[in-house]
């Protein structure tokens, strides 16, 4: 699978552009704003858009979502339905950081742990990973060893569970029993900030050290 990282919005989100190498078919994954401009990276990239991709119902991950469906006249595919009440919410979300306004959503598909999504002839696999929001998936290439991990861990930091219906625990517990066993050599895009790899997170991650350091 190739991909091409577009930051978007002031929160220099990582949306990104996914796509087969034989088919030229392409998903995007997190589209949170700047539509006009991810239509300019879908075009230069010459490939076919087929889908949106969400990670969870953040504003700013899906501020873009609506526009670009319509727009190539593509589905929305997940996040997981517990994710439903923050893409209810998106109007008031855009209040909240005085952004213009975005009208609810609802997606084409919900996702569920064990889904796969094909773009082209790549497969991804689906993995829920609650805590950051409770309705949170990961996109998982096994062949290209390739992770889309939106907001569940960054390069040195994990995503933050102080939102509604966050959970460290549990987010911890889904980095360490579904994203960490993948493998070492299994590179992630973040949904903010840059990639990684899980192996580098299993040793120098503080957050997901057994014992946090004592500064």
């Amino acid at each position: 699978m190739n991909y091409r990282i577009i930051p978007v919005t002031a929160f220099s989100q990582n949306c990104s552009l996914v796509w087969c190498e034989q088919t030229r078919l392409a998903a995007i994954v997190d589209p949170g704003g700047d539509a006009e401009r991810i239509k300019q990276e879908v075009e230069a990239s010459g490939v076919t858009l087929t889908q949106i991709l969400l990670t969870h119902g953040h504003l700013d991950h899906v501020g873009a979502a609506a526009e670009l469906a319509q727009h190539y006249g593509v589905p929305v595919i997940g996040p997981e339905k517990e994710d439903e009440f923050w893409l209810q919410g998106l109007p008031a979300q855009s209040r909240m950081f005085g952004l213009d306004d975005c009208l609810p959503l609802t997606p084409d598909r919900w996702l569920n742990e064990g889904d796969t999504v094909s773009v082209g002839n790549v497969t991804l696999d689906v993995l829920h990973c609650p805590g950051h929001t409770p309705g949170h998936v990961v996109f998982f290439d096994a062949q290209a060893r390739l992770l889309v991990s939106g907001d569940v861990i960054f390069k040195g930091g994990v995503g933050r569970s102080d939102f509604p219906k966050g959970n460290h625990g549990q987010l911890i517990d889904a980095i360490k029993t579904k994203l960490l066993p993948l493998g070492d050599d299994v590179t992630f895009i973040p949904g903010h900030g840059p990639m990684s790899t899980l192996g580098n997170e299993r040793l120098h991650n503080p957050f997901l050290q057994d014992e946090l350091p004592v500064w």
